[in-house]
């Protein structure tokens, strides 16, 4: 198998040394789990960390842009976004309701207080960084 090839924007490094102390860690363990997870995805071959928007965004040929951000007004919950007309959420709500809080079509959302289920997440990455290859598979291949 092909080792992923993983290009990295520096600016992404300053908008992680600017969250605040308490969710720093939160995002690092976001972003890790991305990075960790798009390694195992036979046939990735690239995955770009670039920010959209001013937030760390990770992009394949293969797959639908997966966002993840705090924002300080809502400073106790920080996300992971997803194109939103895509079937990415829609598909996670069908699977995985009891797990996640959903923000319409759009972001999975995270209470800081709260773990993580973090097989089901892997998954919901892994179809997303895929998202090309399984849009036409019934509840995306998952």
């Amino acid at each position: 198998m092909k080792r992923l090839e993983i290009r990295t924007d520096a600016k992404v490094a300053l908008v992680f040394d600017n969250y605040p102390p308490d969710i720093r860690p939160k995002m690092e363990y976001l972003r890790t789990l991305i990075l960790t997870t798009a390694e195992k995805i036979e046939g990735l071959g690239l995955l770009e960390e670039t920010l959209k928007w001013g937030e760390p965004s990770y992009l394949t040929k293969i797959g639908s842009t997966l966002r993840i951000d705090w924002k300080a007004k809502n400073p106790n919950q920080y996300a992971m976004y997803f194109q939103c007309t895509s079937k990415l959420v829609p598909t996670f709500k069908m699977m995985f309701n009891n797990m996640f809080r959903f923000n319409g079509n759009r972001a999975i959302i995270f209470h800081i207080a709260d773990p993580i289920p973090e097989e089901a997440l892997k998954l919901c990455i892994t179809t997303a960084l895929t998202y090309h290859k399984v849009k036409h598979l019934p509840i995306l291949g998952m």
